[in-house]
């Protein structure tokens, strides 16, 4: 099953700009601090209020104060749920990033979302290897394949990891921006939904990667809608699929990502999925991620 109902969303106690994540995000700016953590927040509930009002059962976990987690609104990155019952927890990069994985939403995940197995990665920071979840993989969970970027983020050591446990393939390249910096995370990139998948191209290089994912993407029965890097910058590639609770799919993006779509790309994507777009733009620039980012999806 590639895309679900159900998603989880971390509500945050203080939105604000990270600048331990800052060190290898460059999607990120500092805005103006004493109103960013108020904006955030209005943001967040009027998204909230967009998916529920496309019947997407939402499920929302208030942030603690304490200990105090900037980026607590991208949940997606510390774990990821899987159909067959898996819950994975992830490695992070930054330090206070790892204090996101409290103990009131593993309660919730485990006890109430019913994950019966939690396979935890968490490991491999000892070691300095990182595997941010669904930031750093794009799953094509229908045909258990993982999309990965090459990043400070994403440790090849512990995809591989992941893959052995989960028995998924990875396709593994490098994607860089214009200035020829890794980009940070596969889903700012990409997104593989059950007809579309949206993919920069051009920010893969070299000539035998970017075949080899376009191949596995058609061979995988998408229709690939390739974006360019100025889209990327404007979060274009930070989409993700889900349905409503009827089964209607349904395309999440910001308002910023979708505007970057010429009229040909947003046909593509509108002829299969319902289009939902909600300004995101001071999460979007002081957190560098978007709104596939925000959305932890719940497979249960």
């Amino acid at each position: 099953m590639q895309t679900t109902s159900k998603i989880l969303m971390v509500r945050p106690f203080r939105f604000a700009f990270n600048e331990e994540t800052a060190q290898n995000n460059y999607f990120q700016q500092a805005g103006e601090s004493g109103s960013v953590a108020v904006k955030a927040l209005e943001e967040f509930d009027a998204f909230v209020s967009q998916l529920r009002g496309k019947d997407v059962d939402v499920t929302v976990v208030q942030d603690t104060p304490e200990p105090w987690t900037p980026d607590s609104i991208f949940p997606n990155n510390w774990f990821s749920s899987h159909i067959s019952g898996e819950l994975v927890l992830y490695p992070m990069f930054a330090e206070n990033r790892r204090q996101e994985r409290k103990r009131e939403v593993l309660d919730l995940l485990t006890r109430k979302m019913n994950h019966r197995k939690v396979i935890d990665l968490t490991h491999w920071e000892k070691e300095g290897e990182f595997l941010e979840g669904t930031g750093s993989m794009v799953f094509d969970r229908d045909k258990r394949i993982a999309y990965c970027c090459r990043s400070p983020r994403t440790s090849e050591k512990v995809l591989a990891d992941f893959c052995a446990r989960l028995n998924y393939d990875a396709v593994v390249f490098n994607a860089t921006d214009k200035n020829g910096n890794h980009i940070y995370h596969t889903n700012v990139m990409m997104a593989v939904g059950n007809q579309v998948a949206i993919v920069c191209l051009e920010s893969i290089k070299d000539d035998n990667e970017r075949q080899k994912v376009v191949s596995r993407l058609i061979s995988g029965g998408k229709i690939i809608v390739d974006i360019s890097l100025d889209q990327v910058v404007r979060f274009a590639g930070n989409m993700l699929e889900v349905k409503s609770r009827n089964g209607q799919p349904i395309m999440v993006m910001s308002t910023s990502a979708r505007s970057a779509l010429t009229a040909a790309q947003e046909t593509v994507i509108s002829t299969y999925n319902t289009i939902l777009s909600a300004p995101l733009s001071t999460i979007e620039t002081n957190g560098g991620g978007s709104a596939r980012c925000m959305l932890a999806e719940i497979f249960y």
